[in-house]
């Protein structure tokens, strides 16, 4: 395996854990109404992500997953994180854990960017028109997720983190 492979396959793992957790999030969060949509729309960006990244893998001798779902919880466990979110409300251990989902969300955003970075870079080196072109298809996106984590995180952060 070359070198441009371990960069398509990290992207490709990196890309899947990343709408994994914005699946999380959104279950854990389902009583905020725009956490839970957007969360779960702009996963989906990441899951065509995957999907576009297993057929360029192609070219590169990777036997990626087309069909690579996010590896997500067991559906019971989820309705039940659904459930107990509804129950919670919008009370201050909530807040904090949604603190905790946006940051983490934010950070495997910023890493992924950085892959597709690093892969735009090495594509434009090898005149790889194709990998180029997926980079710069797929990388607004990606910075739009990290945008829209980093804009939640200021909406709430003081408010978590100074009241009882």
């Amino acid at each position: 395996m070359n070198k441009v492979s371990l960069a398509i396959r990290e992207l490709h793992r990196s890309e899947n854990d990343l709408a994994t957790e914005l699946l999380r999030t959104a279950d854990r969060h389902k009583v905020d109404h725009e956490i839970f949509h957007v969360a779960r729309d702009i996963a989906g960006w990441s899951q065509q992500h995957v999907r576009e990244l297993a057929r360029a893998g192609h070219d590169y001798d990777l036997d990626l997953d087309l069909d690579d779902e996010p590896q997500g919880v067991h559906e019971v466990l989820a309705e039940v994180r659904r459930k107990g979110s509804e129950m919670l409300g919008r009370r201050h251990t909530p807040s904090v854990l949604l603190l905790r989902d946006l940051r983490t969300v934010h950070r495997m955003a910023a890493g992924v960017s950085l892959d597709w970075e690093i892969l735009a870079q090495t594509a434009q080196a090898l005149s790889d028109r194709e990998l180029l072109a997926l980079s710069e298809r797929c990388h607004p996106q990606t910075l739009r997720q990290l945008r829209w984590a980093n804009a939640k995180l200021k909406e709430i952060a003081a408010q978590t983190v100074i009241t009882d």
